[in-house]
């Protein structure tokens, strides 16, 4: 089993795109079932609709699933666990005020040291904690034993008790934190297979202490990916707007550039063009890089560019706003001044928008007049030549109005090249 476990907290992320995938992807190689699982316990971090988003997306990525389950609806099962760890003596009631831990983390960042937590209330007798009125939180033991587990990238992991900590799996209200109700939900879902962001990784032993707290002996194995950096080698943040895979899909990149962008870097694969489906018949976890991947505007486009090429000009067509296969073949043609939707619609919107003449305009003027009561030519060569005797223009003063009658724009791909997608669109264009 294989899970995605999104946060509805703002936009996803690319690098929560890239979890998703290469988890359906290696579900789908071992034949095994992959759910989603909507991390939603934390409600005052929670904004309403960002969940449905999360499937929309997935699903326009062509990323399916078998089941999507809410993380709050397992709140009484996070609870009773908690319990049995309490009875267990594994965790503990732990009565320090938020604001009692803030000036002890503060006094251990004045003094330059990490905190830990102390353990103070680990040390009270069970009348101490009966009598005790104040409101608490529960704490998991700090182990005395090694966590160890495997990763598909980093090889064999190996933390220290002191690097896990007493830390609190139940808050004050007995809603679980990220880590119990993460290592819960992986244990009763029978996760084998874990495939996250690599920043998570120092979560993983507490996550791994918390089962084996509860006796599941079960093993599950990692696979945590490297960051994704900026163009200027810095960790990828909500301020980089092409971190947002919304942003990236309304700039006008196709979904299946994207995914193919996405599985690339930092991947060793036979070829550099490709679409997800493809993907699963050669793509390893194992060879993954350990680096950070860097992101790339300009090696996007060019996929992007490379994927709009393989459109069926008829759905070409439609990703620009129209329904004609010739909108979709004069699309293909713009890619020689635009990489994405957005670029290449803006040039076919302004075919079929008013124009004006910019540096030779007596010339527009004497040209459009003409061709608004000209006869229909299916050849550019003989449209040309009947506008061209008519007017008695030649060079400059004849081609550049004309571009901008035709295409509203002076420079632009060969008119040659974009006459046999527009000659039925005429009488609109030139209007």
């Amino acid at each position: 089993m294989y899970r995605f476990a999104p946060s509805p907290t703002g936009d996803m992320h690319i690098g929560n795109l890239r979890v998703a995938l290469f988890n359906y992807i290696c579900a789908k190689q071992s034949s095994e079932k992959f759910i989603i699982r909507i991390e939603d316990t934390d409600k005052e971090r929670n904004i309403e609709g960002k969940d449905q988003e999360i499937l929309e997306i997935l699903n326009l990525f062509h990323i399916s699933y078998d089941e999507v389950h809410y993380q709050s609806e397992s709140l009484k099962f996070h609870r009773q666990l908690g319990s049995k760890l309490l009875m267990d003596a594994n965790a503990f009631s732990c009565f320090c005020t938020s604001e009692t831990i803030d000036k002890k983390r503060e006094n251990a960042k004045n003094s330059k040291r990490a905190y830990r937590y102390d353990g103070v209330c680990k040390k009270l007798s069970d009348n101490e904690v009966m009598e005790n009125e104040n409101p608490f939180v529960i704490r998991v033991k700090e182990p005395d034993f090694k966590i160890k587990f495997t990763d598909f990238i980093k090889g064999e992991m190996e933390f220290l008790p002191k690097d896990i900590d007493d830390f609190v799996i139940l808050r004050v209200d007995k809603t679980p934190t990220y880590n119990f109700a993460c290592a819960v939900d992986d244990m009763l879902h029978n996760i084998k297979t874990i495939i996250r962001g690599e920043d998570h990784l120092s979560n993983t032993p507490k996550q791994e202490l918390i089962r084996k707290y509860l006796g599941y002996n079960e093993k599950i194995e990692y696979a945590h990916l490297p960051i994704i950096l900026n163009e200027n080698g810095k960790k990828m943040s909500k301020r980089d707007k092409a971190s947002s895979v919304k942003w990236l899909l309304e700039e006008g990149f196709l979904p299946d550039a994207i995914v193919n962008y996405l599985i690339l870097i930092g991947n060793k694969t036979p070829t550099e063009l490709f679409t997800l489906k493809e993907s699963i018949d050669w793509f390893d976890i194992k060879k993954i890089s350990k680096s950070p991947a860097k992101f790339d505007m300009t090696k996007l486009k060019q996929l992007n560019r490379e994927h709009i090429k393989m459109l069926d000009p008829l759905e070409l067509s439609k990703f620009l706003g129209y329904s004609s296969k010739d909108i979709g073949e004069l699309g293909k043609i713009y890619l020689q001044e635009g990489s994405t939707i957005n670029e290449i619609k803006v040039r076919i919107d302004k075919i079929f928008s008013s124009k004006v003449g910019m540096e030779f305009k007596e010339e527009f003027e004497i040209l459009k007049s003409l061709a608004k009561d000209m006869p229909y030519f299916k050849e550019f060569d003989k449209f040309k030549a009947y506008l061209g005797e008519k007017s008695g223009l030649k060079g400059k003063k004849f081609f550049k109005p004309l571009r901008v009658i035709l295409t509203g724009y002076e420079s632009g791909p060969e008119l040659s090249e974009i006459y046999p997608h527009i000659k039925n669109y005429l009488g609109e264009i030139i209007k």
